[in-house]
This record gives C-alpha cells, sequence and structure tokens, in this order.
C-alpha cells in the first residue's frame, strides 16, 4: 500500500492531466468544462485483441469521418523500431475499415517527433490509430512534443483518437503498467500517460488476463482519479464526459466514492450501456451487473 501512495504523490507532483507542469508545447487547458473527456472529438479506447469486430471498427470509420473522407495516422511506437517500415498492420486496418488513407507514423526520437515535418499528416488526419504493444515506449517517443500536440489538435477538429492494448493504456492522464521492466508492475518508472482522458487510469485484457481486481486499491487512494478496465475485442466511446461501451464483453469502472463508501470495487457494464464521467453515475442502470468482493 505504500509503494502505491507514494507513488501516487509523485505522479500528483509530476504529471497530472490539469497541471501546468507539463512542459511546452503541449498546452494544457485548466479551465476545460470536461472532468475528464475531451471537449471536442472522440475517444475510442479498446481493450485489446479487437481483431475484425465489426460494432468497434464500425463505429472508427464512422468517427473519423466515413470510409471516403477518413484520413488515419497509425502510430507504431509501442511495437518499438521493428515497426517503423512494417506496413503490416496498415494494409490490415485499410482492409478492415475499407479506409484508404491510412499513414504509418513511426519515431524512437523526441527531436524528430518535435519538428514541424514530422506533424504534417497529423495536421490533415481526421483520426489516430495507436497500436498495441508496450505504452511506455508511445510515452518515450511522443510526450510534450509538437506531435503530442498535434494529437490534441485532431480531438479539437472535431477528430477521433483511437487504440488498443497499450494504445488504450496510453490515453490516460496516469500511465497504467508503465515500467519498463514489464506489465506485472502496475505503478513503475514511466508515470504520465498523453492524457487524452484526464484523470483517469486506464486497464486492458481485463477479464481475459484476470486484472479486475488491480485498480481497486490504486483508486482508492487517489479520489480525483477515475479507473477504467477493458477487456478484449471490447472498447469505449468517450465524448465530453459521456462514455458508451460497444463490442463483446465488459467494461469496468473505479470510482473512488463506489469503493470507499459502498464497498463495491467495480461496477461493470456491457455494450449498449452508458456512464456519466463528470457525476460519476450510470445513465442506463437497468442492464448493469455489478461485482462483488
Amino acid at each position: 500500500m505504500t509503494s502505491i501512495f507514494n507513488s501516487i504523490v509523485l505522479y500528483l507532483l509530476v504529471a497530472t492531466s490539469t497541471s501546468s507542469l507539463a512542459q511546452q508545447p503541449v498546452h494544457i487547458d485548466t479551465a476545460s468544462v470536461t472532468r475528464h473527456g475531451p471537449e471536442n472529438g472522440s475517444l475510442l479506447i479498446i481493450g485489446g485483441n479487437v481483431g475484425n469486430t465489426p460494432a468497434v471498427w464500425n463505429k472508427f470509420v464512422e468517427l473519423a469521418g466515413g470510409k471516403d473522407k477518413a484520413k488515419i495516422v497509425v502510430v507504431t511506437a509501442a511495437v518499438g523500431d521493428s515497426a517503423a517500415f512494417d506496413q503490416k498492420d496498415i494494409n490490415e486496418i485499410k482492409k478492415i475499415t475499407g479506409i484508404k488513407s491510412v499513414t504509418l507514423l513511426h519515431t524512437g526520437s523526441l527531436a524528430e517527433a518535435n519538428s514541424e515535418r514530422f506533424i504534417k499528416p497529423i495536421q490533415e488526419a481526421t483520426g489516430v490509430y495507436f497500436l498495441g504493444g508496450r505504452q511506455w515506449r508511445i510515452a518515450d517517443a511522443y510526450l510534450n512534443t509538437l506531435t503530442h500536440q498535434a494529437f490534441f489538435d485532431v480531438l479539437k477538429r472535431g477528430g477521433v483518437i483511437a487504440g488498443s492494448s497499450a494504445g488504450a493504456t496510453i490515453q490516460g492522464s496516469f500511465l497504467w503498467r508503465g515500467d519498463t521492466s514489464g506489465a506485472d508492475v502496475l505503478v513503475g518508472d514511466h508515470l504520465q500517460g498523453l492524457g487524452f482522458l484526464k484523470n483517469a487510469a486506464i486497464d486492458q485484457h481485463l477479464l481475459k488476463r484476470n486484472r479486475q481486481f488491480d485498480l481497486v486499491d490504486f483508486i482508492r487512494f487517489s479520489p480525483k482519479l477515475i479507473g477504467i478496465g477493458l477487456d478484449e475485442a471490447t472498447a469505449i466511446v468517450v465524448q465530453k464526459d459521456t462514455l458508451q461501451v460497444v463490442g463483446k464483453s465488459y467494461v469496468a469502472i473505479y470510482d473512488h466514492d463506489t469503493i470507499v463508501k459502498k464497498n463495491i470495487p467495480f461496477v461493470l457494464l456491457q455494450s449498449g450501456q452508458s456512464y456519466d464521467l463528470k457525476n460519476r453515475k450510470i445513465i442506463n442502470p437497468v442492464r448493469a451487473a455489478r461485482a462483488t468482493n
């Protein structure tokens, strides 16, 4: 418990999504009217192994502007440098979605990510998709660079930021499982995510890898953060402070008051259900399933 608490204190000192300590050129809007989600645009956060899940991919195409108008940038940093010239994932996304304009974006260099030349494809993009792998690699490549700001600009234009597995976790402000030694270290040597979902920690492969209780103690000591765990082939769409579930399995919501005051570790949502992130409540609770200790 002490190590978790100390890590939270360190995180709050150096890397919160609403802090002015974030280095330029990324602009952090401290006057945001949303508590967690983006002011404009959409987030599509996928729990891993999305495969050919029509509900998820169809939503991605829709949010990106339709297959004929969408311009997608696929960020491959999480995979490692082996992905720098590998078109396999690009071709697969084209095949599944029918989107013709899909561009690979890769660097392991902060200097390159901080260049005007590098961000040109993002400036024309209607959507960004982060591949899975290791989330700390994405942070090492893009955190607080011009590219990071360009990702935020996609949202400002009404576009979509999407990602699966590591590409889901990196979207939170706190980087869960961000240790370079392995994913079993929950709070590690990388603490700051890209912060598209503010004041949040995101886990993935939830039920498949028996991770459903991993976020409970962390959120117990973090009243300002919300925890979100996504099972495989399942996603959430976040617009402003409303979350909706799409896909095949479940999403777990970890709220401090629910854990501390009600002794309920998390609430499970399934496809079609929605959640109010600002007021921390299920919008359509009839089909909700609650977890118990």
